[in-house]
């Protein structure tokens, strides 16, 4: 909306309750001291001279409503016209070619006309009628007159940069399309949900059911069955149908997959792992009575493609896991990212343990570091159910052609579905040794192949493009040391050690070392081989740090003296050199203690501390608490008062009895 406006603005817009002349709106101007309001006046540069302009806020309470109307109608009108030119080229694209040929044709005749209009106008001879110019062009297009003035006639108020998309023959002059067949809101939301359910059922069916049930309730009117086939795609979108008649799998194809670039990689820096269930039948050391199907378990590269380890096994489980990510770091090195799915081998917390999140299991805080997590390895779990996440399915997909379909597994193949079985079903199966090296053959023929046209391989062969980039010298791949070696070939689990002597109990054995002592009622983390139990275990405590190597202590005979007799001497041999560790910290005996003691200055008694104010006791409190003595009888008192008087005046306390008639005196 436009604030500021010029006398001259404001004379050709004539506002109620302003003068209608630029003469009477200087005289107002003046009058109201307008230019004496410098926030609500401006100069602009004019054509020769600056201009002053005025805000709106200075003008009448009805001019500035009469302006605000017909801003509001200036918007609507553009709102129209953009709405207008929307709708004529949507009507355009959505016509064919021959339609809008039809449309170009039109054009080119109302164009051609407008030219020869405006050449005719600036002629210097005897200017031709408008019939005239008609009659010489429109023949050459198959126009009538009456054909072109009603084709002129549309074009009325339409930009020229829009005639062509407004000649369309379907667009109606209101600009809205043409309407649908008008059906019973009943009939038409009943064939709606009848149509988009689950079964499937054909649109002819759901027509026939809809107008059966159309004569028992009266709805009316019901249009013929293309009518409603064809309003049936135009209000319902095609992925709408398909997510409601096929399922969400096959509405999310709908969404194009991401494409993501790997050129800013390099070999190692980022591995995806996944299993796939071979289709071929098998003869296995774990089950001799009937064959199965074995599960291929491998490790891919993800800049290269290339296939780094695999192993075959009965079933996805950490064990596997662990020796299949064992055998790439062997020969490859450390990868600094995998991207696996979240399946129980893969979230265990034996691989990712430690992991901030794995979709699976719960995470505590005492849970250990898994083997991903202590060889610095980044885990990361892909969208489940989602084979577009990890690149090795599209190897699967390549290698289940090349592993069980080969000339040499004839015979064993199973198919890859029920239904769909080959004639030779369940002929022969295949001995593991001998699946292990053509799995073999094949993964190292797969990654050997040129001609690939992946954007890294660029028709060269897997091989070729991880060793080009393993070879650069911005890759930095880290190796791992044969301590490390043994996080892979070892499993891990959390034990409380024994508050008694800190032994660690576990799959009915015990471990013990020295070492445990300082570790007792703790919780360790003990590493060790699954298939070799009774051989020493490594002890790391809470943090990863290794404690000891603890061995298995052998469970005796009840009678064995000779095994008796080896743990007792072991147990002495322990009870040595434990005193005599003691011994070497204790550098003072007690009596040097007590001398070293002694000598120290003595603490002194602490004076009775006095408040600074004491408080006058009142009320019952006041009465003395009257001393308890023993009681003595009037006797003793005197008794005791005499001797106390003779013992101040030095004489006896027994007073003579006078003899005669002689005082005492004489």
């Amino acid at each position: 909306m436009t604030e500021w406006f010029s006398i001259p603005e404001l004379t050709e817009l004539r506002l109620p309750g302003m003068p209608d002349n630029a003469t009477g709106i200087k005289r107002m101007a003046d009058e109201r001291r307008w230019k004496d309001q410098p926030e609500q006046t401006c100069l602009v540069a004019g054509k020769t001279k600056p201009t002053r302009k005025y805000h709106i806020s200075l003008l009448p309470s009805l001019a500035q409503a009469k302006l605000a109307r017909m801003d509001a109608e200036d918007a609507e009108r553009a709102a129209t016209r953009e709405k207008r030119k929307a709708l004529y080229w949507r009507t355009f694209d959505a016509m064919t070619d021959e339609q809008k040929q039809f449309c170009q044709m039109r054009f080119n005749c109302i164009t051609a006309v407008e030219n020869a209009i405006a050449s005719n106008a600036h002629a210097f001879s005897q200017p031709k009628k408008i019939e005239d110019i008609l009659a010489d062009i429109l023949p050459r297009y198959g126009l009538r007159k009456s054909q072109y003035y009603a084709l002129r006639a549309i074009l009325n108020g339409v930009d020229r940069e829009d005639w062509l998309a407004a000649l369309a023959p379907a667009y109606a002059g209101t600009g809205e399309t043409k309407a649908v067949a008008e059906c019973h809101p009943t009939a038409w939301a009943a064939l709606k949900s009848d149509y988009l359910r689950p079964e499937e059922p054909k649109f002819s069916a759901c027509y026939r059911r809809i107008v059966e049930a159309g004569k028992k309730h009266g709805w009316t009117p019901i249009p013929s069955e293309r009518s409603l086939r064809r309003r049936m795609d135009i209000e319902v979108d095609k992925a709408a149908q398909i997510y409601a008649r096929k399922g969400k799998k096959r509405a999310e194809q709908l969404y194009p997959a991401q494409t993501r670039t790997k050129t800013h990689l390099h070999a190692m820096e980022i591995v995806n792992t996944d299993g796939h269930q071979l289709d071929l039948f098998v003869w296995t050391p774990w089950n001799k009575e009937k064959p199965e199907r074995v599960i291929l378990l491998g490790m891919q590269d993800v800049f290269s493609g290339k296939v780094l380890s695999w192993r075959l096994c009965e079933a996805e489980t950490w064990h596997v896991v662990r020796a299949c990510i064992g055998d790439m770091i062997e020969d490859h090195g450390i990868p600094e990212h995998i991207y696996m799915d979240n399946g129980r081998a893969f979230a265990s917390k034996m691989i990712s343990g430690g992991a901030a999140s794995r979709n699976r299991f719960k995470i505590t805080e005492d849970e250990v570091a898994g083997l991903l997590k202590t060889l610095d390895v980044t885990p990361h779990f892909t969208k489940p159910y989602s084979g577009q996440s990890k690149p090795i399915e599209r190897a699967w997909r390549d290698l289940a052609e090349e592993i069980a379909k080969h000339p040499a597994m004839s015979g064993c193949y199973t198919g890859n579905k029920p239904d769909a079985k080959p004639e030779n079903y369940r002929e022969r199966a295949i001995p593991l040794e001998v699946l292990q090296k053509h799995v073999g053959d094949r993964i190292a023929e797969h990654n050997a192949r040129e001609g690939r046209r992946s954007e890294t391989a660029a028709g060269r062969s897997f091989d070729q493009t991880f060793e080009e980039s393993m070879r650069h010298p911005a890759t930095i791949v880290r190796r791992a040391t044969e301590a490390q070696r043994t996080l892979w070939m070892l499993a891990a689990k959390v034990i409380t050690a024994s508050k008694r002597d800190g032994a660690l109990r576990f799959n009915g054995n015990s471990y013990w070392s020295a070492d445990l002592n300082q570790w007792l009622g703790k919780k360790l983390t003990v590493r060790f081989d699954p298939d070799r139990l009774h051989e020493p275990v490594k002890v790391y405590d809470p943090e990863g740090r290794f404690i000891c190597d603890a061995a298995c202590t052998d469970k005796a005979g009840f009678n064995d003296s000779s095994a008796a007799h080896q743990h007792e001497k072991r147990r002495r041999t322990f009870k040595k050199r434990t005193k005599a560790v003691a011994d070497m910290h204790r550098e003072f005996t007690p009596m040097q203690l007590g001398e070293l003691y002694e000598d120290a200055q003595k603490a002194k008694p602490a004076a009775p501390v006095r408040p600074a104010i004491t408080r006058i006791v009142t009320g019952n409190l006041a009465l003395e608490q009257e001393e308890v003595t023993d009681a003595i009888s009037d006797e003793e008192f005197e008794a005791r008062f005499q001797r106390g008087l003779s013992m101040v005046s030095g004489e006896s306390s027994i007073i003579p009895f006078p003899s005669g008639n002689k005082s005492s005196g004489k």
